[in-house]
């Protein structure tokens, strides 16, 4: 025997469902796209700013990935490796990065960077690199993964075949970047234009681009507290804003971090009511490190928060002919 009130519950779900695919997939076609987004900025610095490559000096091996708003059905989920080292003979850093944005299985934008950044030195106590970046980008809709009204069956649920044309399609393309990154010691202040062509990405229509970004990105570090007698570490607070602009979109980040011996601890404001904590550890070579967005205003009722874990190894060098200075900057 059929639970009608079992059924008739489901059925509102996959309504739900269809309601939050529909708008996603519409935002896409009427809206300016945006790029993913990720809370641990410094975790994976070049994709903050190009011109971050390199200023680790040894090679670092970097992984990302954010599920956001978990309280809706498969989302955002996006995932992204990157690896950069400097090199003295060509008196700057190179990297590259491979990212993979997926939107409820339809909808899935992925990309392959190539960016090198050039040194130049100041001052004793000041440096300046230029950072240049090269993408293949590649955006796939599948309309199979959509479910629509007319595969509705009041009773038994989604049962029929749809009478939709189904379209499957994907666009391609490349694009370029650019920063610039200054730092000292204790302070660095970054800048970054990305999307210089402004493709043309839309699968729905030509009318519609990328809109360039414009990141801006200060911060600095100090030691508070004195040092026990027993040789343990001080703290180490950065404070750092990070302004993003994108077409008529803006966003406003003012974050902390406290740093003592292998832990880390930070804090993240975001301009519309989201804050986000984040734990830290560095175990040996490996650093590992924890965020959790939420969002007070009512969207938290039907988005849950965010969550991403990434995971960096810096890898041993010889840097005994090094002659650029060390980049300190929070780790996540």
């Amino acid at each position: 025997m059929i639970n009608f009130n079992q059924t008739y519950y489901q059925l509102i779900q996959n309504c739900l469902k269809i309601i939050i695919s529909f708008s996603v997939a519409f935002s896409f076609k009427i809206a300016i796209g945006q790029d993913a987004e990720f809370t641990q900025f410094y975790s994976n610095p070049i994709y903050l700013n190009p011109a971050f490559a390199g200023t680790n000096n040894c090679p670092r091996l970097s992984t990302n990935h954010r599920s956001q708003w978990t309280g809706l059905p498969q989302i955002f989920n996006t995932t992204s490796f990157s690896y950069d080292q400097n090199i003295n003979k060509i008196h700057g850093g190179f990297g590259f990065m491979v990212l993979s944005d997926r939107l409820n299985n339809a909808i899935q934008n992925n990309k392959i960077s190539g960016m090198y950044s050039h040194e130049i030195k100041i001052s004793k106590n000041f440096t300046l690199r230029t950072g240049i970046e090269a993408s293949f980008w590649q955006n796939k809709f599948n309309q199979n993964e959509l479910t629509f009204v007319d595969m509705i069956d009041p009773i038994r649920g989604f049962v029929y075949s749809t009478a939709n044309n189904t379209l499957n399609s994907s666009k391609n393309g490349v694009d370029f970047s650019s920063g610039i990154l200054a730092y000292s010691e204790k302070f660095f202040f970054g800048f970054s234009t990305h999307h210089l062509t402004e493709p043309k990405q839309s699968i729905f229509s030509e009318e519609y681009k990328l809109e360039r970004k414009y990141t801006v990105n200060i911060g600095c570090h100090f030691p508070i507290g004195y040092k026990s007698s027993i040789g343990e570490k001080n703290w180490i607070l950065s404070p750092n804003i990070i302004f993003k602009k994108q077409g008529l979109n803006e966003q406003l980040n003012v974050g902390v971090y406290g740093e003592k011996g292998a832990y880390v601890l930070g804090f993240w404001f975001r301009d519309n009511q989201t804050y986000a904590v984040l734990v830290g550890a560095k175990m040996g070579l490996i650093k590992i490190g924890y965020s959790y967005d939420i969002n007070l205003s009512r969207l938290y009722l039907a988005s849950s928060g965010s969550h991403e874990v990434s995971i960096q190894i810096n890898f041993q060098c010889d840097n005994k002919n090094r002659t650029i200075q060390s980049f300190s900057c929070p780790s996540f």
